[in-house]
């Protein structure tokens, strides 16, 4: 099975994604598939998670990279290759362009993480910074590469890239031939595009869902007209789909093949992050954890056995943390509390105490006295606090409440 080609969009078969997957034989790992306990008692059908975060450079895209920059004729080799990323297609394409010897230029945004750009020049790229948007680094990228003849490498829009990426579903079906759903996050459409050659040419049973973020989905827009449509200015924290424009490519196949495409909010990628972590100990971005999102935005709408890529690792610490406050506090384990009480010596000390009676740990405390709402003897407290779930918060109000505290926010 191929998906119908056109002139501007070439055919992608079986065939290349085999011969991509004998191409990165030694080069990409093949990635574990690892059982998720938490998932199948949601869903009620066995949960897989294909941990590409595992791969080498953390995510997919080394596959990609390395068919596309293989392909290239000892002319092109020579003249060597450019792109631009503000992260995983940055490292896959530093990584790829080492081991075989060609020069790599990588243009990323002045503000990339400090990680990624170390991890990208660690890897042998030279590393330029430009723009403060990633549209602004892909037109230097660009640029550079018309001025110096170097070859620009896509992230997305190249069939070798695509046929790189599909060796995730050859394995996929090699580890788990009983798979009857495969989730994958979708930005410009790569990844979701190489799976959907590769398994619907041996199974055309499986159903593949694709999973944007919310505020950067342009694949339900463009679908719904038949062409790929841009977004003004696509939101979220999960860079790696951040993505305003469908490929051409990735979209000519995903809309023949790709069975659905869900979006999801930021509290339910947060959440997904916190779960993957917690409960699989497995380190996970944003985009990478978008079907698992999926999967727990609506559990029951997938038929197992169930196999949700993730598709990358590589998180920016400082993002990490912001992302597990945010995942902790959609969880429902952070409560935030106004209380107004009594202004005496010990008022304060009393709270503190029925709060460990309550099992609440308190993370922030402020004390408001000179509010003029307050009255000559009263104090407004603000309460931060970690708490075991939503029951647990609601238990924690029940019993300030019980104690005979005004708990006014």
């Amino acid at each position: 099975m191929m998906f119908r080609a056109t002139a501007r969009h070439p055919a992608l078969i079986l065939d290349d994604v085999r011969g991509a997957q004998k191409m990165l034989s030694g080069v990409a790992r093949v990635t574990a598939l690892e059982g998720s306990r938490h998932l199948s008692e949601l869903v009620g059908a066995p949960v897989h998670l294909k941990c590409e975060n595992l791969q080498r450079t953390g995510s997919f895209k080394l596959r990609g990279a390395y068919v596309r920059i293989s392909g290239l004729t000892p002319v092109e080799r020579a003249a060597g290759v450019v792109a631009a990323s503000a992260g995983n297609h940055a490292q896959g394409v530093a990584l790829a362009s080492t081991l075989l010897g060609v020069r790599s230029t990588v243009f990323m945004p002045v503000g990339a993480p400090l990680p990624k750009v170390a991890a990208t020049q660690e890897y042998g790229a030279e590393v330029r910074l430009h723009g403060q948007v990633v549209d602004e680094t892909l037109a230097a990228a660009q640029q550079y590469a018309e001025e110096t003849g170097a070859v620009f490498i896509h992230p997305f829009d190249h069939p070798d890239i695509i046929a790189g990426q599909g060796t995730v579903g050859l394995e996929i079906l090699e580890q788990c031939p009983e798979v009857r759903t495969i989730v994958v996050g979708i930005g410009g459409g790569g990844l979701a595009a190489g799976i959907a050659v590769a398994v619907k040419a041996l199974r055309p049973d499986i159903r593949i869902v694709g999973v944007q973020a919310e505020g950067a989905a342009a694949y339900p827009p463009s679908l719904a007209v038949g062409h790929p449509v841009s977004l003004d200015n696509p939101v979220t924290m999960a860079d790696g789909i951040k993505v305003g424009r469908p490929g051409d490519i990735p979209f000519a196949v995903i809309e023949e093949l790709v069975d659905e495409v869900r979006t999801v909010t930021e509290n339910e990628l947060s959440s997904a992050l916190l779960l993957c972590l917690e409960r699989a100990k497995l380190v996970v971005e944003p985009a990478g954890a978008s079907p698992v999102a999926a999967l727990l935005s609506d559990p029951k709408a997938f038929r197992g056995p169930v196999v949700a890529v993730l598709s990358g690792g590589n998180v920016d610490p400082l993002l990490m943390q912001r992302v597990l406050r945010h995942g902790m506090s959609a969880a429902g384990r952070y409560l935030s509390l106004r209380l107004r009480l009594t202004d005496r010596p010990g008022a304060l000390a009393t709270l503190l105490a029925a709060l460990t009676v309550a099992d609440a740990n308190v993370l922030d405390i402020g004390h408001v006295r000179t509010d003029p709402r307050l009255g000559l003897t009263e104090v407004e407290v603000d309460l931060h606090l970690e708490t075991k779930g939503p029951r647990h918060c609601e238990e924690v109000e029940a019993a300030l409440r019980r104690d005979g505290y005004r708990v006014i926010g």
